[in-house]
């Protein structure tokens, strides 16, 4: 797709992969609303994009993962008279620690950020693709997606429901004009993990937010379904399918096992490196 002249919406564009979008994006020429919590680091985003590239820049500060805000933000961008072109879902956030120990209200904010206002967002804007005949969605969700999580449950479950969402949409969708793709990247360098709490959460070399969302749009414009950046993140997500679903989940339990000690008292297989398995930054 050409996004030159046209309204690309991408949330969690504060910072990080979603940051990566509008920069890249504002480059090809689009015009952005830029959605996060963080209304000064938007503006200031804001600010150097418009001055750089001559692009049109709206900043709609939101917490997507309240209830009703995905509702609030398709409404401003109707009184803005704004046509998305293109819908960048990347908002998200982990936890991680025994499922148990974990607050709850803290995992209900992951469903909902994650799950929740995917669904809402691309409910709200997909119509008016539709009825254009043309545009895209790009929701990001992760190399954790292939697989379950023990100690990061909530999040893989969140990223697996988005993979298969995204994908059941592709279908739905392939004759109207409207593309649907999912990004799945694996470790990436960037504030995600210090939000999670957990280094031993980053599973081999990461990658850069730059190079991550320079591989998805390349494949979007190729008409892929998904993308895994990075070969041996790819090879991770495949290994599923040579064992047993114990033999999988011994080997990534042992992986993001908390360093802590709080798992001690619950079984689980020792540490193993397997570069690039998972887990991608969406802030």
């Amino acid at each position: 797709m050409n996004i030159q002249g046209k309204w690309a919406l991408v949330t969690g564009a504060s910072s990080g992969i979603g940051e990566q979008f509008a920069r890249q994006l504002a480059k090809e020429g689009g015009h952005l609303v830029l959605v996060a919590r963080s209304k000064n680091k938007l503006e200031s985003l804001a600010s150097e994009l418009r001055k750089k590239h001559g692009v049109k820049v709206e900043v709609i500060p939101a917490d997507l993962g309240k209830e009703g805000a995905p509702g609030d933000l398709y409404r401003q961008c109707q009184l803005l008279n704004l046509e998305i072109e293109l819908l960048v879902n990347n908002a998200g956030f982990a936890t991680h620690g025994l499922f148990e120990q974990v607050s709850g209200v803290r995992q209900h904010e992951e469903v909902m950020l994650n799950v929740a206002a995917v669904v809402d967002m691309t409910h709200l804007f997909l119509p008016d693709m539709l009825c254009r005949n043309s545009g895209a969605v790009i929701n990001v969700a992760s190399t954790a997606g292939f697989q379950p999580l023990p100690y990061m449950a909530v999040y893989g479950a969140t990223k697996a429901f988005v993979l298969s969402f995204t994908q059941a949409l592709w279908w739905e969708n392939r004759n109207s004009g409207v593309q649907f793709f999912t990004l799945c990247p694996g470790a990436t360098d960037t504030g995600f993990f210090n939000v999670v709490g957990a280094e031993e959460a980053a599973v081999g070399k990461k990658d850069t937010p730059e190079r991550v969302v320079e591989v998805a749009l390349r494949a979007l414009k190729d008409g892929k379904l998904y993308v895994v950046p990075g070969t041996q993140n790819y090879i991770g997500t495949q290994i599923g399918r040579f064992m047993t679903r114990k033999q999988g989940l011994r080997l990534v339990g042992g992986m993001l096992r908390p360093r802590d000690g709080s798992a001690n008292n619950k079984k689980s297989a020792g540490p193993s490196d397997l570069a690039g398995w998972m887990l991608e930054e969406v802030h």
